[in-house]
């Protein structure tokens, strides 16, 4: 995300996020990236609001939510464990728990199958076999599809193995219904797309890295400016994409779009920004970091715009819409 010159010298883990002191979590928590899963919760909570049964009853919602985390910190771990010659390799992920010996491989396959086993319990017991199977489809797909056979292999690795990060809408959409609906999909199919924007901008800071042990990211087969021609592809269809929304949701969805155009101002101003210099990691950090806002933003959108009081502007703001002699197509009252 920075100059040319920076490339001579792998990145570490501090100048990716120089500005936040970094906790050191105990080893077996370290294996679980907790860091990944509030986001994947969000998604979650944004299939539900895409549905007609939100809001959901708490003990469903404290299952679905509980069970969607341990699900992903298995992934997690085992994502460790099949990674840990290559995280030993690299600078940045040398001292991880794993590589570093402060958690033995059969510690963490226990817990990883404890948080299936729990995950799965949880999941089938408190909400429905449809959320539990898509749930544990995602486990797989990451540990299986992206991390064994994908990420080697092609520098399209995170274009379909972003299959993996989108399923948790589906679940939130299942656990609401027991079904999956348009709108679980729409949201499945946004976050598939916003993907690899996210990604290939942290994979711009860390191509070294992934160039040293032969990963074949984007950023290290065709360089910066053909990966920051690619982020901005994918930023402008997940901009177009996130409008669907207000369509999408049951109600609420003028509300939605409305403030849903700065989210969308700000992506398109960075990822425009990072084209004008796909060498800066200044540019590439600072859309990594808006992209998981941005994520972070839609969801509360579509949970916010499900809520009563929400839903009584947005009635109102149709209403105002329909007094013109010319409606906007699809959204009259």
């Amino acid at each position: 995300m920075a100059s040319s010159s920076a490339t001579a010298v792998p990145l570490t883990r501090e100048q990716v996020v120089p500005s936040r002191r970094r906790i050191k979590l105990p080893a077996w928590l370290e294996v679980a990236k907790p860091r990944l899963i509030p986001l994947l919760l969000a998604t979650t909570l944004g299939g539900m609001a895409l549905t007609e049964g939100w809001p959901l009853s708490s003990p469903r919602l404290v299952c679905t939510l509980g069970g969607g985390a341990l699900a992903a910190a298995a992934a997690g771990v085992l994502n460790c464990l099949w990674e840990q010659e290559l995280d030993g390799r690299m600078q940045r992920t040398s001292g991880r728990a794993l590589p570093s010996g402060r958690l033995s491989p059969t510690a963490a396959f226990a817990g990883a199958v404890s948080c299936v086993l729990a995950a799965a319990t949880l999941l089938v017991s408190g909400v429905n076999c449809l959320a539990a199977g898509l749930s544990l489809l995602g486990l797989c797909s990451y540990v299986l599809l992206y991390t064994a056979f994908l990420k080697p292999r092609t520098p399209q690795n995170i274009v379909i193995g972003g299959v993996a990060g989108a399923i948790p809408p589906l679940v939130g959409a299942a656990a609401a219904t027991g079904h999956v609906g348009l709108g679980g999909w729409w949201l499945f199919a946004l976050v598939m797309v916003w993907t690899p924007a996210h990604f290939w901008a942290l994979a711009l800071l860390l191509r070294d890295d992934y160039r040293a042990v032969g990963i074949p990211m984007l950023p290290v087969v065709k360089g910066p400016v053909v990966t920051a021609r690619a982020i901005r592809r994918y930023g402008w269809a997940t901009m177009l994409l996130s409008f669907l929304g207000v369509w999408a949701l049951p109600e609420g969805g003028l509300l939605y779009g409305l403030l849903l155009l700065p989210f969308n101002g700000r992506l398109l101003q960075m990822v425009e920004r990072l084209g004008a210099e796909p060498d800066s990691i200044d540019r590439a950090k600072g859309l990594f970091r808006w992209s998981i806002l941005y994520l972070f933003g839609i969801c509360l959108l579509l949970v916010f715009s499900r809520q009563s009081g929400a839903a009584v502007f947005d009635l109102q703001l149709r209403g105002w819409l329909a007094a013109f002699p010319v409606g906007l197509p699809g959204i009259s009252a």
